[in-house]
């Protein structure tokens, strides 16, 4: 490898792409390609960088198996920042299966935690967490270790966990001061202000309070019954039910929540379990059986109880009731919480994420769109949509993840 190469390799390393670009912009031979290429991901021409890496890759020889490796793990990276879900990861895990062979710790390392960030933007945690059960930070440069605690915070955070996440974002700091990257302190940073800023809302006896993400643990922890309108679910601290495949119970079990220690009249349920502007004697009925299926549901925490004029959820030991909401409520919450993270996705990639139907994505997406809470470039399949991140805001709670117990 030549000065220039090795120069050029330095200065990527310590996120000077410009730099990289200076000795290296003017060179076709396949270590320049290589190099050229993620200086332009490091830019944000994505497709100029995948087209580089590519061309890098059919360059090499034959006999130079590890460095295709390099460029596949590199393309699989500008994929999963440009929100490419759908590029193939046999190919990822081919390359670190090669990297490993060939005494390549550093860059299989780096194809491992690829691997646990796509892992963790699918809510997959179980699974990301045995990615990284493999990986020793402390034996890895700095830029690594940073990237390794930042996805042990994401996995805290996801499953509502601030202490730790908190600890492992200290340890990321640490790591990305030694790393003497300015980037990658910015993306820590980022995730640390989000410990502070509003998780998401309480709403207790007809009072809301703004809650941080240390706060909702304190709560989920606490002995209260908790209806979460984050994850669709019913949870104390000892059991917890989901009911995010049958909404109808939900919705009645948050009416329920939100009027406690009052009861809600028969006819206001009815129009929010099926949205009739009248509740007539079939409507009444149907309400009927869906309390006996919502009575069945929550029989580990307390009662729902009939009275005069409606139903009343009585919990057991004579504990408070908290509806925990969402900080911002919206039809298409979930897509929203996807956007939020500032990067461009496509359609398809929203659908993959958070396992719907592509159809119903575009139309929710025109939706926000139409209300101006997203917006979007390009057409056709090159189309992808966007949205500035939600002011003040935390995204945890709403992606798509399962809470301890479910």
């Amino acid at each position: 490898m030549d000065s220039l190469i090795t120069a050029a390799a330095h200065a990527l390393a310590l996120g000077d792409p410009l730099g990289a670009l200076k000795r290296v912009a003017l060179r076709n031979d396949a270590p320049a390609l290589a190099l050229r290429g993620i200086a332009m991901a490091q830019l944000g021409d994505f497709d100029r960088a995948t087209a580089l890496l590519r061309k890098a890759a059919r360059a090499f020889g034959a006999k130079e198996a590890v460095a295709r490796a390099r460029c596949v793990v590199a393309e699989a990276e500008i994929a999963l920042v440009s929100r490419d879900l759908s590029w193939p990861t046999k190919a990822l895990d081919a390359a670190r299966a090669t990297l490993e062979a060939h005494g390549d710790r550093i860059n299989a390392a780096h194809a491992r935690y690829l691997d646990a960030r796509r892992q963790l933007l699918f809510g997959q945690l179980d699974a990301a967490e045995r990615t990284l059960a493999g990986l020793d930070p402390a034996n890895l440069p700095a830029a690594l270790a940073t990237i390794h605690e930042l996805i042990v915070a994401g996995i805290a955070m996801r499953r509502v966990r601030a202490k730790a996440a908190r600890a492992a974002l200290v340890r990321a700091e640490r790591a990305a001061r030694r790393a003497g990257i300015a980037a990658l302190l910015g993306e820590v940073e980022s995730a640390a202000a989000m410990l502070d800023a509003p998780a998401a809302r309480s709403i207790v006896r007809g009072k809301e309070s703004v809650l941080r993400l240390d706060e909702v643990e304190t709560l989920l922890a606490s002995r209260v019954l908790v209806v979460d309108a984050c994850r669709y679910s019913v949870r104390d601290a000892r059991n917890t039910v989901s009911l995010a495949r049958r909404p109808v119970l939900f919705t009645l079990a948050r009416a329920l929540g939100e009027a406690w220690p009052d009861d809600v009249a028969r006819d206001t349920l009815v129009g929010k379990a099926f949205r009739a502007k009248r509740a007539d004697e079939s409507y009444r009925a149907r309400l009927r059986v869906e309390i006996g299926r919502l009575r069945k549901a929550l029989r580990p925490f307390g009662l729902v109880t009939a009275t005069k004029r409606g139903f009343v959820l009585v919990p057991r030991d004579n504990v408070d009731v908290v509806v925990l909401a969402q900080p911002v409520e919206s039809k298409h919450t979930h897509v929203l919480a996807m956007l939020a993270d500032g990067e461009w996705w496509s359609s398809s990639a929203l659908a993959l994420a958070l396992d719907t139907g592509q159809r119903s994505m575009q139309r929710a997406l025109e939706a926000l769109a139409a209300d101006g809470k997203a917006q979007s470039y390009g057409h056709g399949r090159a189309r992808r949509w966007t949205m500035p991140p939600l002011p003040g805001f935390a995204t945890t709670l709403l992606l798509p993840a399962p809470l301890p117990g479910d």
